[in-house]
């Protein structure tokens, strides 16, 4: 794939609403002759960059609105030395972090960089330490951090304001990855170093085309920056989808567990569709993992923002809790509630599984919610199997559907653990107490939600 790269300045004409951009201005710092380790040359080789590119350093910063939206951006300029990292840059960015702070606004990076400058030696090295200093200090004032992964990201620019963002969109086709393409292995897969690559690696929340960016930055801004404020109210569960009422709900166990795993019964994101009117997915654990069975991201439900992580109904695989957890801790962080929908028949507990530490996985998603400060609110719409779908049910918040069950243990393994016939399932199902009326008895359920009226 052809790759087009744009300037800094082209950058952000392309996504700041007409005439919104306002350059922040950063003193110049002084440095004795070619830089901070003399290298030969080096103030020659900024001058020609400064000529060829109108720029005098390589990243442009300042603020903009994006779709109304106002944000802090900084923009990098490829063209000035690869858009590599020295003092100056650090200087900038570290100006962009403390306005962002300081005006609280959300800082969006539009990155193009080939890594450190080498012309500077360790000083430029050391300026990622800075980076990741402001990064930390934005993320503990509760701002979003968005990343817009342009053509080529690599490098310590990636390992810091891109990888480090709270949200990571990429250019399709873009050079993404922490080895550029002239110090990486000879034999190494081309494709884990793309923008494409990345994603299906968890790295990238999502690839998307050019023309689409500004909309898609635009909804992200807008739904990170409706948080909850200091108190917010917890989310609402959803309706139930299902046929049944939920008052009379499943006569016996069994029927609970047959009605749970029907296949025709309504799914994660049916509700998701239902319950929101627009959402945007986060994806990845960042760990090098994705579980497809694990819906994670923001929604807009009534004008405000809403966190939600839903299983799917299959066994959760490691990666699906790591992203989970990812996406609680997020929105704790921004000051917005949180909706869990639970349905699996447990976590995933093959020797695959296990290698990518599944009880590690569980136990973080666990603590995220344990942690949580935000309201979470969970509803169980399918199968509820043991601690697989106990880790994203929030205590004290977990409401049920009429055509849901929650086990301790599937009660086919209830009963061959107790040495029953396989034929005395059925009656385990209804001593182990999981239909949703048992449920609400047993003080784990708060209530059994209903089917919308009309």
């Amino acid at each position: 794939m052809t790759v087009t790269r744009t300037s800094a300045r082209a950058a952000l004409d392309s996504l700041a609403d007409p005439g919104s951009f306002a350059e922040l201005a950063v003193p110049e710092r002084r440095s004795g002759p070619d830089g901070p380790i003399g290298w030969s040359g080096y103030d020659d080789s900024r001058g020609r960059a400064a000529a060829r590119t109108g720029e005098r350093e390589s990243v442009v910063v300042g603020t903009a609105r994006v779709g109304g939206r106002e944000a802090v951006v900084i923009s990098f300029e490829f063209g000035f030395l690869g858009g590599s990292l020295g003092e100056r840059t650090g200087d900038r960015l570290e100006a962009a972090y403390g306005h962002a702070r300081h005006r609280r606004l959300p800082l969006v990076s539009l990155i193009a960089t080939g890594g450190s400058r080498m012309q500077e030696g360790m000083p430029a090295l050391t300026q990622l330490q800075r980076v990741a200093r402001q990064s930390v200090l934005t993320r503990a004032a509760g701002l979003p951090q968005i990343a817009v992964l342009r053509d080529p990201t690599t490098g310590g620019g990636w390992a810091t304001l891109g990888a480090g963002a709270d949200v990571v969109l990429a250019l399709p086709g873009a050079q993404v990855g922490f080895a550029g393409s002239r110090v990486r292995p000879a034999d190494a897969d081309p494709a884990a170093y793309t923008a494409e690559g990345q994603y299906a690696a968890g790295q990238v929340d999502a690839v998307v085309p050019a023309a689409e960016l500004r909309d898609t930055l635009a909804a992200w801004l807008g739904l990170l920056g409706t948080g909850g404020g200091p108190e917010p109210r917890p989310a609402e569960p959803p309706a139930a989808l299902g046929r049944l009422d939920g008052v009379t709900g499943p006569e016996t166990g069994w029927e609970a567990v047959r009605l749970a795993r029907h296949p025709d019964r309504p799914r994660a994101g049916a509700y998701l569709d239902a319950y929101f009117e627009a959402r945007l997915p986060l994806s990845g654990d960042r760990a090098g993992g994705t579980d497809p069975g694990m819906l994670c991201g923001f929604g807009l439900r009534e004008g405000r923002a809403i966190g939600y992580a839903a299983q799917c109904g299959t066994a959760t695989r490691p990666a699906g809790y790591r992203t989970a957890a990812r996406l609680i801790r997020l929105a704790d962080r921004l000051g917005i509630p949180v909706l869990t929908l639970v349905d699996t028949p447990g976590a995933a507990n093959d020797a695959a599984a296990e290698h990518a530490g599944a009880g590690a996985a569980i136990a973080d998603a666990f603590a995220a919610l344990a942690a949580a400060t935000v309201p979470v609110t969970t509803l169980l719409i399918g199968e509820g199997g043991s601690g697989g779908a106990l880790a994203l049910a929030a205590p004290g918040n977990t409401w049920v559907t009429p055509d849901s069950y929650f086990s301790v243990i599937a009660p086919e393994l209830a009963a061959a653990i107790l040495k029953r016939p396989a034929d005395q399932a059925p009656a385990t199902a209804d001593q182990l107490r999981l239909r949703p009326r048992d449920l609400v008895d047993l003080g784990v359920a708060r209530g059994i939600v209903e089917r919308e009226k009309g």
